[in-house]
């Protein structure tokens, strides 16, 4: 899970700094591999190769969109729904995380690294589609 603070400036034009919550469970991870002919890493890494901008944007809303959650007071649950994503998309928390994001590699870079499992692998290099829990 990856608690990231963001300071905006809201419609109002007042300053805010609040923490958001982003997460793709090992569940999650592997639903976005499967569901992906050649596996979502090849895909993003042939859509990278082909300097296909409209798609790398598109995977990059995806992924940011579908990590949004919020934890439950009692922090067993993390929730995600299509209103809850819509609510943060159509904030300038989001635009400011989008925008960051999408012009610092690093930064994207220590994202995706943050909300995806490492318990989870798969062997893409076989083809070996089933899944490990690295211990």
């Amino acid at each position: 899970m990856l608690k990231k603070t963001i300071k905006y400036t809201d419609y109002n034009g007042a300053e805010r700094k609040e923490d958001f919550y982003f997460n793709i469970s090992k569940a999650e991870a592997m639903e976005m591999e499967l569901s992906t002919d050649g596996g979502l890493s090849e895909t993003i890494r042939h859509i990278i190769d082909a300097q296909d901008m409209p798609s790398i944007v598109a995977y990059f809303k995806r992924i940011v969109l579908d990590a949004y959650g919020v934890k439950s007071p009692d922090g067993k649950r993390f929730i995600k729904s299509q209103e809850l994503r819509d609510s943060f998309a159509q904030t300038e928390a989001y635009s400011d995380l989008f925008m960051e994001l999408a012009t610092n590699a690093d930064a994207a870079a220590e994202f995706i690294n943050g909300i995806v499992p490492h318990t989870v692998s798969t062997d893409a290099a076989t083809g070996d589609t089933s899944a490990r829990v690295v211990e």
